[in-house]
């Protein structure tokens, strides 16, 4: 395995623009883990599966998916759904998905085969626990409920996505409940990951401290 850096952290936190600040700095390979589930996703709900199917019918839409993040781009099946898993629909159901063991296997390799060819920043939410729990560096990245239902209601805001505030607030709320609470990879701190609360620090005060640790003992 290659040099890796881990980020978890809860929906809103802001791992994913910290996580591509951090790859583009270091000129390491960047894997947005969410991407990959929201993917997953996508191609189960496009063949009508629902979150109570079995897992033969899981099995029979993934043994027919093919998921791969490459450049920043989602691609499913050779096509490019990178705009189009980027929906409150799917937010949800990747959550709900993801909590189906059969999915997380499903992803597992692909994940880590990622880092067997690139030093990799990698992002989700049980990358520092589960998928690499060697990695070089692992680092918790946190906010305060209001504030990352803040980020989420501006980042649809700017996509064209009607929402309101309290239902971005719900929405958090809901995605909390279902990654802390699920039976398999549930959303947790490693013990000995970086705890960052970027509440009331900026974009660069958390790229910075970030750096810091990551350089730090190499």
């Amino acid at each position: 395995m290659r040099r890796v850096v881990s980020i978890d952290g809860p929906a809103g936190s802001g791992k994913t623009t910290i996580a591509k600040l951090i790859a583009q700095e270091l000129g390491y390979s960047y894997l947005d883990t969410g991407a990959l589930y929201r993917a997953v996703a996508f191609s189960l709900r496009n063949n009508m599966i629902e979150p109570h199917d079995s897992d033969d019918r899981l099995r029979a839409v993934l043994s027919r998916t093919v998921v791969i993040f490459r450049n920043g781009r989602v691609l499913l099946n050779d096509d490019d759904v990178t705009d189009g898993i980027r929906s409150k629909d799917i937010d949800h159901y990747s959550s709900v998905f993801s909590a189906r063991k059969i999915v997380r296997d499903f992803l597992l390799g692909s994940q880590r085969d990622a880092a067997s060819h690139h030093d990799l920043v990698v992002e989700g939410r049980d990358t520092t626990t589960v998928v690499f729990p060697d990695a070089k560096k692992k680092i918790f990245l946190d906010a305060s409920l209001e504030e990352r239902a803040k980020r989420r209601y501006i980042q649809y805001r700017d996509k064209g996505i009607e929402i309101s505030m309290a239902d971005a607030m719900n929405t958090i709320v809901e995605r909390d409940g279902r990654d802390a609470g699920r039976d398999i990879a549930p959303l947790v701190k490693a013990p000995d990951a970086l705890l960052i609360d970027s509440s009331n620090l900026s974009i660069e005060e958390v790229r910075n401290t970030i750096l810091d640790f990551v350089r730090k003992d190499p």
